[in-house]
């Protein structure tokens, strides 16, 4: 049985079609990489799947066995997806930590803790107290990382997090993913070079 599969899977914004028809199967501890220009429906399919654009039948979407397509994204989150979203979407009127913090809400137990993600990334750990909007790009995408941890999701869907960050961020964004991967977490990565999801075997 697939971790994550979607079967003809469409949705609209409106009455605009924005996919046709994608079919996706990921494996538990798996990395898919879903890579193309702006405006194929990339950042759309995630959404789709993390329950913050309706998939107009349950079956379109399957984790786990069990149909989720249509329902809210906090559910779906809760079932164990989390959504590390384009352009990061910290809350900037909170610190760092307080940011991690709202990732626990659902409840999740696992591995992931405050501490695990200060220990991944080290520089969160320093800045905790820092508000969200006093840290770098590279140091933000670490937080919006940080924070879908912070659920113990079985699967985590990254929306272009290269975007923007110097070639090093990237390298050891990457590196942090190979890392999250090899406590059997699987990864959906969103991305317009084809060359940055293949950082994940270097």
């Amino acid at each position: 049985m697939k971790l994550l599969q979607t079967t003809d899977l469409v949705a609209h914004y409106g009455d605009f079609q924005a996919l046709f028809g994608v079919n996706i199967a990921v494996d538990a501890g798996q990395v898919v990489a879903l890579v193309g220009a702006n405006g194929a429906g990339k950042s759309t399919t995630l959404k789709t799947i993390a329950g913050l654009l309706a998939a107009p039948r349950a079956e379109g979407v399957q984790f786990d066995g069990k149909p989720i397509g249509g329902l809210p994204a906090d559910r779906i989150v809760a079932m164990g997806i989390a959504l590390v979203p384009e352009g990061r979407r910290l809350f900037p009127s909170l610190s760092v930590q307080d940011n991690l913090l709202m990732g626990s809400y659902c409840g999740n137990r696992g591995a992931w803790t405050m501490e695990r993600v200060f220990k991944l990334f080290p520089v969160l750990k320093e800045r905790r107290q820092s508000p969200a909007t006093a840290l770098s790009g590279g140091e933000q995408q670490m937080a919006a990382i940080g924070r879908a941890l912070m659920t113990n999701p079985r699967l985590l869907l990254c929306d272009e997090i290269s975007l923007g960050l110097s070639p090093i961020m990237v390298r050891d964004l990457y590196a942090s993913l190979s890392e999250i991967r090899s406590e059997g977490t699987a990864i959906v990565l969103v991305e317009q070079d084809v060359s940055r999801p293949c950082l994940l075997h270097a």
